[in-house]
């Protein structure tokens, strides 16, 4: 049975670690809202590129002549699989459930036969997935030192992305970041970046037709390459907005955890004292009446 003096040790501790919790909840709280905003702004236009390519890629249904980040090698064989995770832990399970739907679907496609190759951006799906996928990642990207996220960072893997594309060393590439819904909704998604797949919008009354200058093939041409970019763009903004929602609730649960420990040991120590003390007044009280 602990002392005294190890309660009151461990009692202070856990103070100590309920401060440190708080105030990071405080911090990811504050920093929440900014990603959040940021995730937000990234939506409409990512959209807008969705519903401008799905129009476009619909008038070569059929035909021949797209272009190969539309129509694809041809094949199915070799797969990139884009990891995106945070930098950072105590995000409850942020990291781990996308290194976990990434290792399902790398798992499905190893079982079908197919060549797997993952390319991890944040430190914590890469030291996830390195134990049991170690020989299959190609590269690993970190945004450790980036202050603020944005169109930059997202180039920069986008280039990679395509430089090995244009290379030949996959057919198809699923992008798996973390959709952010609210501060205790974070949605692990997989998505397909190449060869290019559009939802098609529920258009209300009739659909139009548009007439394009230059033409389709140019601006498909244009607008391709900088979709991939716009799709890892907003799947970084969705995933920080994610990791500080994620933040935010694990450190509050671990505040209130804390919190209850203190008030069991407490109640511990509490007891422990009265007991030490009524023993010594039965002490004193045989003492006297041995006299």
């Amino acid at each position: 049975m602990p002392s005294l003096k190890d309660l009151k040790s461990r009692i202070g501790s856990v103070k100590s670690t309920q401060k440190i919790t708080k105030a990071m909840q405080m911090v990811a709280a504050a920093k929440l809202r900014r990603a959040q905003d940021a995730a937000q702004a990234a939506r409409p236009y990512a959209e807008r590129m969705n519903r401008v390519l799905s129009g476009l890629g619909a008038i070569y249904e059929g035909r021949e002549g797209a272009p190969a980040l539309l129509a694809g090698t041809g094949q199915d064989q070799t797969h990139l699989l884009v990891v995106a995770t945070g930098e950072r832990g105590l995000a409850g399970g942020f990291n781990s459930s996308i290194a976990r739907l990434a290792r399902d679907h790398a798992n499905r496609l190893l079982a079908q036969g197919k060549t797997v190759k993952i390319l991890t951006v944040g430190r914590k799906g890469n030291d996830v997935l390195k134990r049991q996928f170690g020989d299959k990642i190609v590269d690993y990207i970190t945004l450790r030192e980036v202050r603020q996220l944005g169109f930059t960072q997202a180039q920069m893997i986008a280039d990679k992305v395509l430089g090995m594309y244009a290379a030949g060393e996959f057919d198809v590439a699923t992008l798996f970041y973390s959709n952010f819904r609210s501060v205790i909704s974070q949605v692990p998604t997989a998505q397909q970046i190449i060869p290019a797949k559009f939802e098609k919008p529920a258009e209300a009354g009739p659909s139009l037709v548009y007439e394009y200058e230059p033409s389709e093939e140019a601006i498909l041409e244009e607008l391709l390459p900088r979709n991939v970019a716009v799709q890892i763009l907003s799947a970084l903004l969705e995933n920080n907005a994610s990791f500080f929602g994620a933040q935010m609730s694990a450190m509050d649960n671990a505040t209130r955890n804390a919190g209850e420990l203190i008030g069991k040991l407490q109640l511990s120590y509490n007891r422990q004292r009265q007991a030490q003390i009524t023993k010594e007044l039965i002490e004193i009280i045989s003492g006297a009446e041995a006299l």
